[in-house]
This record gives C-alpha cells, structure tokens and sequence, in this order.
C-alpha cells in the first residue's frame, strides 16, 4: 500500500474528484445488490406457482431502473477516477519534462537519453495506472466486496456466508507473497526496457555510422541480444503475475463447492428456499470481480512502485548549477574577465584548465586555438554555464556570472557548436526557433549574414524546406550556417563560434566573419577554430595545449613567436595553395 501513501499528495490536492469517484462506486454497488435478489423472488415465484403478470412486470420494471441506475452511477466514477488518474499523469509529465530542461551536463552524462525516455513514457504509465485502475481496484474490491458480503448475510443467511468465505484469507496471503516477487521482478523488467530503449534510439540516430563502417549486422545482433535479455527478464514477470489467477479461480472454486453442498442441504432441510440459494449463488458470483480486483491491485500496486521510486529517482537529482532567487535580472553587457585557476569535469582527476585567463572588451573578437582536446570548447562550456565547479571567477559586465539568474544570463549569449542541433521542421522554424513571431524579412536578413540566402533560393520550397530529423537534407555546411543564422536572430550580447565554420569553405567563411564583422561592431565575439584562418583578424588568440594557455597575442604576434601557431598556420596555407593548384 506504500504506492499510496507515496501519492498521498496528489490525492489531497484531488481529494473531490475521488471522493465523487467512491461515492459513485458505493451507489453502483448499493444498486448492484437489487437485481440478484430480485431474481431469486422470482425463482421463489416460479417454484410456488405464485408468479403473476403484474409482479414480474413490477419485478422487470425494478432491474431496468436497476441497470438504468448503474449506468448512471458507473459514468460518475468512471469520469471521476480515470480523470484524476489523467489529470496526475499530465502532472508528472509536466515536472519530469520541466526537470529535464533544468539539469545540468552531469545529469545527461549519467542517465542516457533511451533510459530517460523510457521513464517519461513505459513509468509514467505505470504510476497513473495506480491512479486509475489501482483506486478502482482497492475501493471496488472494499465497497462491491463488502456491501455483496452484507447482502448475503442480512438477505440469505449468515451461516451460509460465512462458510463461502473461509477460503478467502488465502487470498490475502497469496497476494502479498507474489506482490513481494513481482516488486523486484517488475523493476528489473522496466531496466530492462530502458536499456532497450536506448540501444534502439542509439542505433536509429547512428544509423549513418554503422552503414557507412559496414556494422549492420553486428548491431542487429547485439539488439537482439537485448530484446532476448528482456524477453527473458518479462518471462518471469509475466510467470509470477499469471499465478494469481490460478490462486483466485481456485478460491474462487472452493467457495462455489462450499456454497452449493451447505446451501443444498439448506433448501433440502427448508432453511432457504431455492430462490435464496439462486440469489446467493448470485451473490458468490458478484465476489469473483472484487477477488479478481484485489489480485489486480497488488500487480497494480507493485509495478506502479517500482516505477514511481525509479521516476523519483530522477526527480530528486539536483542540478550543480544554481540558479539564484535573487539573480540579476538584467541583460549582460561589457567586458569579460575570465580567470580561472583550475577545473576539472565531474568524476575526473584530471585537471581540464589551468590557469587560464583573459580580458575580453566589448566590441572585441577571441580568438581560441590548439590541439583536439587541449581546452578550446571548456573555456566556453564554462562562460555557457554548463559547470559551476572551477577555482576562480568569470565575470560578464563587471559581475560574476553566477549572479546572474539564468533566464537574464542565457539569452544573451548566442552559441553555435561545430554539430548543432537542428528540429525536424522548416528552414524557416528551424531559424527563428527562439522567437516563432518574427517577421520574414528578419529571418532572411540574418539567413543573408550566415551566407545562406543564396542557397535557400535555390531550393524548390524556399524557407518552407524540411530540413529533415536533426537536418539530413541539408549538407554540413547548411547546417552550420542555419545555426549561425539562429543564433544572430537573437542579436547576442556575446556570440561563441565553437568551431562551427569548419563545413565551410574558405570563401564562404571570410564572408560570413566579414559580416559578423560589420554586424557585432559594439558585440562581443569568441571564436574557436581548427583553421587559424577563422581567427586570423581577432583582437587576441590564445593558443591552448593540455588546459592551459601555451601562446597568445595578436595574428602577427604569435607569427614572431616561432610557435605552434605559426608552424599550423603555414603549414595550413600551404595546404590551401596545393588544393586550389590541383583544382
């Protein structure tokens, strides 16, 4: 019953919604009790020959008003509790899918997006099972139980009913033997499904992957060795759950051949009439579903508990990055001052950057380069707030930026991945993703900045293109200029270029710095970048190798410095030269 006391919650706050719910299952069953005993007064007639047209056109009128009754009283509880139950699912969607934009990089590194989606969908179903099905389950099993059991003792005979339930303790019994069994069964099967989840997922986002290095194949196979796990691992869910049926159908068995030798001997010594013994065989009949029900509720109970502990478990995650009460709720404008003395990634012992610091003013360019892995995209992950936990302090128009409240600090920062994420919609959409309102003529200005105009042009529908899931239509260098084209939608204060110019040929990336260039006159900008030719024309470029800061100045600075920087760079423009010569 702990599934219960967990939703306690959400049953104060509905509290009369379920309470019309149980009233109407207390009139459906105070109802349900006329028709049986109706029918055994009519037997009772038959067999004294006392039975006229006018009592059973009075007896028939009594079951239609009967069932007309039931069928009102059902839509009232049907309407109250599958409601409640739909309205705590629509609740715990809402806080679970809130959730999921609040937590931090940590959490999405842990949980793995299948998994997740198994909660949001296969959990949340079973919790508002509980809701729905599990409260009919326990109140219907109590109210139609109880009032069919005082029925038969206060209108057949009270020996009689007490020898027709002597085997009902067993169900009680059984059913919290095998609840314990399907609670631990039941979580392991819906691990199973997240795990299942996953891979699908995995395998239909990485489809390209595995065609083009030829692991068809081996990636059927190991999907099929998961479904096999968890076809097996519901084997066993499905063995214990299908036990209670036999357990009640064999109570139920017992109670009939109780009911039927003692309630025979009663119409044989005249202590019922046949009628009484018709009535009450009704009666027994009336008990299957609520023995039936409080099988059911401990499957219900049990699934729907495994399942709300596993959605807990995600609910109660906190993200490491703190969003103040009291932030400040203005737009970030200014200078930058990164100083930061030391940071590590969560569960990481080794040291990301290190003392690593820049002046940034407004209006100037940064360019950040080096070695894959050297540092570049944590110096950015770290102004975008991804991770709070570093020695020293960034600081954005004078202010630390964790004083910022989020919603004031994000907005005002435009940032472009070297894979940026694109919504199975149009161009268009995809463009003024964060604004749905704005005008046509601003999406195609700022489409014309990311040197992607010409190219929508070309196309049949225009900006009415599907880009396709996660933009398959569109080529590499499409999507990072629909990406840059984004994010200048929103005129950022402080725009972050993650490498996102590296689809692009060298032409089309001068033009688009050139009109980065022209448009962020008064804008702050940071470039990370493999081909030094995106950062040539920065204010600074600093060179970064194992986390920490190894050169830094202007272009022609770090060209006198006889380093790593001017190594790639002319070994980079040589390489140009060769491919334009052979082209």
């Amino acid at each position: 019953m702990s599934i219960f006391l967990k939703l306690g919650w959400y049953f104060r706050r509905e509290w009369k919604l379920y309470l019309a719910g149980v009233i109407g299952l207390i009139l459906t069953a105070v109802i349900g009790i006329v028709p049986p005993r109706i029918i055994g007064d009519v037997v009772d007639g038959i067999n004294q020959h006392s039975l006229t047209a006018r009592s059973l056109t009075i007896y028939l009128a009594i079951i239609a008003a009967a069932a007309v009754g039931q069928y009102l009283t059902r839509y009232l509880w049907r309407n109250a509790i599958w409601g409640g139950a739909a309205g705590l699912e629509r609740t715990l969607r809402e806080r679970l899918f809130w959730h999921f934009m609040k937590m931090d990089a940590t959490f999405y590194q842990k949980y793995r997006t299948g998994d997740l989606m198994a909660h949001a969908t296969n959990d949340l179903t079973a919790v508002e099972r509980v809701a729905g099905g599990g409260i009919l389950q326990f109140a219907d099993s109590i109210i139609t139980g109880g009032t069919t059991l005082i029925a038969m003792m206060m209108l057949i005979d009270w020996r009689l009913t007490l020898i027709a339930v002597v085997p009902f303790p067993l169900l009680a019994v059984v059913s919290w033997y095998l609840g314990q069994k399907i609670h631990v069964a039941f979580r392991s099967s819906q691990a199973a499904f997240s795990r299942l989840n996953n891979k699908a997922q995995e395998s239909i986002s990485g489809i390209k992957v595995i065609k083009a290095l030829g692991q068809e194949k081996a990636d059927v196979a190991d999907f099929n060795n998961q479904i096999d796990q968890t076809i097996k691992i519901n084997r066993h869910v499905n063995l214990l759950d299908s036990l209670f049926d036999p357990a009640i159908t064999l109570i139920i068995a017992l109670s009939y051949a109780a009911t039927i030798i003692l309630g025979g001997m009663y119409v044989v010594n005249h202590v019922i009439t046949i009628g009484n013994l018709v009535s009450f065989i009704t009666y027994l009949g009336m008990m299957v579903w609520p023995m039936f029900a409080v099988g059911m509720l401990f499957n219900t109970m049990e699934r729907g508990n495994a399942s709300y502990d596993r959605v807990m478990e995600l609910l109660t995650q906190e993200s490491a990055i703190i969003d103040r009460k009291n932030g400040l709720e203005q737009r970030p404008t200014g200078g930058i001052h990164y100083a930061v003395d030391k940071f590590n990634y969560p569960n990481d012992a080794g040291t990301s950057l290190s003392q690593v610091t820049f002046d940034l003013k407004a209006g100037q360019t940064l360019g950040i380069v080096g070695r894959v892995g050297s540092g570049k995209s944590t110096i950015m992950r770290l102004i975008l707030r991804e991770f709070d936990n570093y020695d020293g302090q960034i600081d954005y128009g004078g202010h630390d930026i964790k004083h910022y409240a989020l919603d004031s600090y994000l907005p005002a920062i435009g940032y472009v991945p070297q894979d940026s994420f694109l919504f199975s919609n149009t161009i268009r959409e995809n463009i003024r993703f964060a604004d749905p309102k704005i005008s046509q003529a601003t999406v195609e200005d700022v489409a014309a900045k990311s040197d992607l105009s010409g190219q929508i042009a070309d196309m049949t529908a225009g900006y009415d293109t599907q880009v396709g899931e996660q933009g398959i239509s569109l080529s590499g260098g499409q999507r990072q200029r629909l990406a840059i084209a984004r994010a200048l939608l929103i005129n950022p204060e402080l725009l972050i270029l993650d490498d996102a110019l590296s689809a692009v040929d060298a032409e089309t990336e001068a033009e688009i710095l050139a009109n980065l260039k022209a448009e962020r006159a008064d804008k702050t900008t940071i470039i990370a970048a493999h081909r030094l030719s995106s950062v040539m024309n920065a204010d600074e470029i600093i060179v970064m190798d194992d986390g920490h800061i190894v050169e830094r100045g202007t272009h022609s600075q770090l060209m006198q410095q006889h380093g790593w920087y001017q190594e790639i760079f002319e070994r980079q423009q040589l390489e140009t030269k060769v491919e334009g010569a052979v082209q």
